[in-house]
């Protein structure tokens, strides 16, 4: 694996360790997380700080039923854990669990770049992109916030060249167009909360039906 270079945020880590972040976006950073040591020792940090300020709230009376609900609840059956989903190959274990632990079914979207779409809600949508070697997607720009992890590969564009690990941040002032590196397919994970901007006719046309 390439050296990680380019990371999440602070404030999408923050974001992330409250919980607030939308679905798609907090699978990126948890995958990112998995494979970045230096992302996740600032998680970890995160959450300590965290933890030591609920120490120092003042306690809040629970209600006068808690006890008796919580008692009541210790009786019933134990809910069934949930089946451990690991990492395959490239996949880090939250992207498998998106894919319900079964291998990518690809879309073609044209000169041989495919997606999977794993999520999507009014918050933003989660797809798996298969770029081939060498090829460019086309160029656009953006809504809102879009977040691309590289699992296999890489790719290269205005703002540098992105490995296995690294994350791009892309703004709505970013206009790119990214291009997978000659080594091999370029698979990445990328999520984004409002539909692209294409320069070109083509991609504008065949926007509605690809859902990006």
């Amino acid at each position: 694996m390439d050296r990680i270079e380019h990371h999440l945020s602070d404030d999408l880590l923050d974001a992330y360790a409250l919980g607030s972040l939308p679905h798609a976006f907090a699978v990126v950073a948890a995958a990112h997380l998995s494979l970045c040591d230096a992302c996740r020792a600032r998680a970890a940090a995160v959450d300590m700080v965290g933890g030591a300020l609920l120490e120092d709230l003042a306690p809040v009376a629970l209600a006068p039923t808690a006890r008796s609900r919580a008692l009541a609840a210790l009786d019933g059956p134990a809910p069934a854990p949930a089946p451990a989903i690991r990492g395959s190959g490239i996949f880090p274990a939250p992207v498998m669990a998106e894919l319900q632990g079964r291998p990518p079914r690809w879309r073609m979207l044209g000169g041989g770049i495919r997606q999977q779409i794993l999520h999507a809600d009014a918050q933003g949508s989660l797809r798996l992109l298969y770029i081939p070697p060498g090829r460019a997607v086309p160029e656009h720009g953006h809504r809102g916030l879009e977040l691309t992890l590289v699992l296999q590969g890489s790719f290269s564009d205005s703002e540098g060249r992105f490995g296995v690990g690294d994350v791009e941040t892309a703004q709505s002032a970013l206009d790119h167009q990214p291009t997978a590196g000659p080594e091999e397919p370029c698979i990445c994970l990328a999520a984004t909360d409002a539909p692209l901007r294409f320069h070109a006719l083509v991609p504008r046309v065949l926007q509605p039906l690809f859902r990006i």
